[in-house]
């Protein structure tokens, strides 16, 4: 969910966004991440694709989400419409675009696009939205591969608006049986909700038995309320 600051970049693919991505396809993307590597590009105009292998990885514990104080308040007043999948372009959109001084490029190019919205066909992208008067207002989007789930990006327009996608996403997570959240990137953003930062191999040895966790992918769209989600997100934290 976040921009690297270091990592390795594996010689292939670097693919471009003209043509079929050299034979590269959403099966492909999927055994990326069964093997612990994920897509980036350098901007949001730059055609190529990169597998990026981090030497540390960002990963967010399940069974230790910490939820500032004034967060809790924030979700269990329920601000928000909270959806799932039902509008994972206009996420995928609002990622990709600049928010702000402190996000003024993204990564997510072209063909980023492409491969994801293929995966989103085949229902291994989920989207967690924030709805407000109608409209999206923040949310998130990743890969759910067995137990793991793989967060790829969020976005704002209003406050607090993907801290609170975020949240539901635990929740839903651990009521459904997953095991692994995958952040790729530990971020300060990040360390405020207790994600730690783990060596590659360390997290591989997790990844495994994760990927051949069977879960519940209806936790996924049931209807949850704020404080369910505080609840469900913190059990046992």
């Amino acid at each position: 969910m976040g921009r690297p600051s270091e990592g390795r970049r594996l010689t292939d693919p670097d693919y471009s966004a003209s043509g079929p991505f050299g034979g590269f396809g959403s099966e492909d993307l999927l055994a990326c991440y069964a093997r612990g590597v994920f897509p980036m590009a350098e901007s949001r105009d730059d055609p190529r694709v990169f597998i990026i292998e981090p030497e540390q990885r960002g990963v967010i514990p399940l069974d230790g989400f910490h939820i500032p104080t004034r967060l809790r308040r924030t979700v269990r007043s329920e601000p928000f419409e909270v959806r799932v999948d039902t509008a994972f372009e206009a996420v995928l959109e609002g990622c990709a675009a600049a928010q702000g001084p402190e996000r003024q490029d993204t990564w997510i190019n072209a063909p980023i696009r492409r491969l994801y919205a293929a995966l989103f066909a085949q229902g291994h992208v989920h989207s967690i939205e924030c709805w407000k008067d109608e409209r999206l207002v923040g949310g998130l989007y990743g890969v759910s591969l067995g137990g793991a789930f793989f967060g790829e990006s969020m976005f704002s327009r209003e406050r607090d608006a993907s801290k609170v996608a975020l949240v539901h996403l635990v929740a839903r997570l651990r009521k459904g049986g997953w095991s692994l959240l995958d952040a790729q990137f530990l971020t300060e953003h990040l360390s405020q909700f207790g994600a730690v930062e783990t060596p590659q191999a360390a997290y591989l040895r997790r990844l495994k038995p994760a990927l051949r966790t069977v879960v519940d992918e209806t936790a996924l769209w049931g209807p949850m309320s704020g404080a369910e989600a505080v609840a469900l997100a913190t059990a046992g934290g």
